[in-house]
């Protein structure tokens, strides 16, 4: 009987997969574009070696920045996603429109959330004794530079709701980890170029009043605007201040241990494109079943029901290849522009690693998430994807330095 039950559940899950292969299709190949992406920024930052140790605690601000970035645009995305699906949405930049609304949004919290992170980066270095830039220096590099990476991120989002629209595509197995890579890609370079702007002194001090005088006059228009969007900041505002303390965490990890990374600095090209597929893969399973709590297809329950548990097989399928293709093209990207690594078997081998512990973190993270925000009657697409991401990054920086450990890579000492 136990055989035959099993059997019936293997066919199920088959003919699941054969109905949805079409989203398994984009949706993989989301997560190879968006890897390729994110390895932009991996390359940036394993070149960055020379400015993170002239400029400390910006390792601190990274990870909060770019994570930020994430979780604004693939909040965007999923609220998209979910208005495509329930027919809310359409093509229109008019007051009180999706678009609209979804766009000052993603521009008030990226004002708010890059003050925040710079003052949450100083605290942290000085709590844990670490070196850090001045306050206002933090401050100009983390709103001149996260706000040039949220204009193109939110540019990226927009049109990948329409073309999902338009085309027909599964915006909730597209758009977090296109958007995330996005977001990783261009934020880190913007943060770079605006660390130019702190070599003065004094060019930083008047360009940290200038960002501090613009977000608050941002923010406040943003509380005093359409009620829509009012609500939502008022949502997402403990989001905000959680998810900014998980990624100074991890940033502050990774400062931690900057010069053991320095000492093999292909590692560090590992990093962006693996805590932003973690995140994203926790956004793609939140954001499908924020989608089928929001239409009633799954009810928030404590144990998963049959649609939830065949989407965490497609995370499960998805992130094993994902992890395995990020060790791969990370040790010939490392190879290739010349930074040392511990080799190929230990490098590929400790990314998939790293993978696998993070696995089981995705799956929870990605249902309980939506099923608690759901039970309490808020928005999961505006709480499941942001803390499950900010988890993630925490999670993904220690399951890697975890990983290479137990792979022979002492990052410790």
């Amino acid at each position: 009987m136990a055989e035959v039950a099993l059997r019936r559940r293997a066919r199920t899950l088959w003919r699941y997969w054969r109905a949805e292969r079409r989203t398994l299709q984009q949706g993989f190949a989301a997560l190879v574009l968006s890897t390729l992406a994110a390895f932009v920024a991996g390359v940036t930052l394993g070149a960055m070696t020379s400015t993170l140790e002239e400029l400390p605690g910006l390792l601190i601000l990274i990870p909060a920045s770019v994570g930020m970035r994430g979780v604004i645009s693939g909040t965007t995305g999923a609220r998209l996603g979910t208005s495509i699906a329930a027919g809310l949405f359409d093509v229109s930049w008019r007051r009180g429109g999706v678009l609209r609304q979804n766009a000052i949004l993603g521009l008030v919290l990226t004002f708010a959330s890059s003050l925040y992170i710079a003052g949450l980066a100083r605290v942290a270095a000085f709590v844990f004794g670490e070196p850090s830039l001045p306050l206002p220096d933090l401050i100009t590099i983390s709103v001149v530079g996260g706000t040039l990476g949220a204009i193109l991120v939110l540019v990226a989002t927009i049109v990948l709701a329409l073309a999902s629209f338009r085309r027909g595509w599964d915006l909730d197995s597209v758009s977090t980890p296109v958007v995330t890579a996005v977001g990783d890609m261009v934020t880190l370079p913007a943060l770079f170029l605006a660390t130019f702007l702190v070599r003065s002194e004094v060019v930083a001090d008047v360009v940290a009043a200038l960002c501090l005088a613009g977000a608050i006059v941002g923010i406040v228009a943003g509380i005093r605007g359409e009620p829509t969007i009012r609500r939502t900041l008022l949502e997402m505002a403990g989001v905000a201040v959680v998810v900014p303390v998980l990624d100074v965490l991890a940033g502050t990890l990774l400062e931690s241990q900057s010069e053991r990374f320095f000492r093999n600095p292909g590692l560090l090209i590992l990093i962006s494109p693996l805590i932003s597929q973690a995140g994203a893969l926790s956004g793609i399973l939140s954001s499908r079943l924020s989608s089928k709590l929001q239409i009633g297809v799954i009810t928030p329950r404590g144990l998963p029901e049959p649609p939830a548990l065949v989407d965490g097989s497609l995370v499960i399928g998805a992130g094993t290849a994902i992890f395995l293709f990020i060790g791969s093209v990370g040790f010939a990207l490392a190879s290739l522009v010349g930074q040392a690594t511990p080799g190929a078997a230990t490098t590929i081998w400790g990314t998939v690693l790293s993978g696998l512990l993070m696995l089981p973190v995705i799956l929870a993270l990605g249902y309980y998430l939506a099923v608690g925000t759901a039970r309490f009657g808020l928005d999961p697409d505006n709480h499941s994807v942001p803390l499950g991401t900010g988890v993630m990054d925490v999670v993904g920086i220690v399951a890697f330095v975890s990983a290479m450990a137990l792979s022979g890579v002492s990052l410790h000492g």
